[in-house]
């Protein structure tokens, strides 16, 4: 814990912030909302304003885009060339689209018409999600066992879409992309990213204007001036509207940042602040325009963000990188290392306390206010750790 680089040149505090905004996506998404502050979640669409839970998801965003250069990095050391660099982002987003869709439409099945209790489809799915894309360990002789589990996982997956069926008896339907789920939006968002920094490298200047071309983009779509409907939308929507790429982005922008500067900490740290400045101004100048908005993906909602997770990074790495202080760091550290998973294992606990009628949740009520807040973050404490256990046994997840 006290190494502030990690062997392959990444920054500590990369997983520490992922760590942070992972344990809050877990913290805001328990919370009872009746029962706690309205600052703590969602502000409502038509209002211009933002609270905390309308920063975590795009602080999650923005690092994924600032891991790229290093997870990129990683690989090349690893000896892959451009095109096998390729086929990883493509095959990685094209598994977070297709788990973000699952995810999606579990709450839409129709019980009658899938033959199956909604709750159970979605346990086998997730079950399945596990089985295939799970980080087994490198044993050749149980090799075998271990490719035979992600063909049961697969072949669940394929049974269970095969037989998904939404809608009544008169209008069946089936799966939907919809707003793709938030893994699908993270899919979306490592896509463009990635394959902006596979074409302009580590070229910081193009990595900003690749960021406000997206922040532009989603300018003109949220003005109107720019409109795509149809199939087109439905499919590329998420990157036509630029909003979520433009989040990324910025973190790709940073994380190229980080690298060129990492060895020059006190000058990397001005330049955090400085860009993390700019950005909240940019975002309040946007305001006069359009309102803060997470629901309605508004870019001053999104350089505002932006601007959060810039300085909140700062602060991080100015305690890890710089001061060498990691300790109090520990937790966030194992949620980081362990991301997907963490975000995924707890939703198992949910549907086994609701299919089994466990009174887990007790603290979901609206009288005492400590009790709903305190509640959420135990649970958030526990499904860190949750996923930390589930790691020394060889169940984690990695895309």
């Amino acid at each position: 814990m006290t190494q502030t680089t990690l062997s392959s040149g990444r920054v500590f505090s990369i997983d520490i912030m992922r760590g942070i905004t992972l344990c809050l996506m877990l913290f805001v998404n328990d919370l009872f909302e009746p029962g706690v502050p309205s600052w703590m979640v969602h502000t409502k669409a038509e209002t211009d304003g933002m609270g905390l839970a309308d920063w975590v998801f795009p602080g999650f965003l923005f690092m994924a885009g600032l891991s790229i250069p290093y997870a990129m990095a990683a690989r090349k050391k690893k000896g892959d060339t451009r095109f096998k660099l390729l086929l990883h982002v493509l095959f990685r987003s094209a598994s977070l689209l297709s788990i973000g869709i699952l995810m999606l439409n579990g709450s839409r099945v129709n019980e009658a018409l899938t033959g199956m209790p909604g709750l159970l489809w979605k346990v086998l799915m997730y079950i399945s999600v596990f089985l295939v894309w799970n980080t087994y360990p490198r044993k050749k002789e149980l090799k075998p066992l271990f490719v035979a589990l992600q063909f049961i996982g697969l072949a669940g997956l394929i049974y269970l879409v095969t037989i998904f069926k939404a809608g009544s008896a008169e209008d069946v339907k089936w799966l939907e992309t919809g707003w793709w789920g938030i893994l699908g939006l993270i899919g979306w968002g490592y896509l463009t990213a990635a394959l902006v920094y596979l074409l302009i490298g580590d070229r910081l200047g193009l990595a900003v204007i690749s960021w406000a071309v997206f922040v532009v983009l989603n300018i003109l779509s949220q003005s109107g001036i720019v409109h795509i409907g149809g199939s087109a939308n439905r499919i590329f929507g998420v990157v036509l509207n630029g909003n979520v790429p433009s989040i990324v982005l910025a973190g790709l922008t940073i994380g190229i940042l980080v690298k060129k500067l990492q060895e020059q900490k006190n000058q990397l740290l001005k330049w955090l602040i400085v860009m993390g400045a700019l950005s909240l101004v940019g975002g309040f100048i946007l305001r006069n325009w359009f309102i803060i908005s997470k629901i309605q993906g508004t870019p001053s909602w999104a350089m505002l963000c932006n601007g959060i997770s810039i300085l909140l990074f700062a602060l991080v790495y100015y305690c890890t990188d710089i001061l060498n202080k990691t300790k109090w760091a520990a937790l966030f550290n194992i949620a980081g290392r362990n991301s997907l998973t963490t975000y995924l294992a707890p939703d198992l606990i949910y549907f086994a306390c609701w299919g089994w009628g466990i009174p887990l949740f007790f603290y979901k009520q609206s009288e005492n206010m400590t009790l709903a807040i305190g509640g959420s973050i135990c649970w958030t404490v526990l499904m860190v750790l949750l996923a930390h256990v589930l790691s020394k046994i060889y169940i984690k997840l990695k895309l």
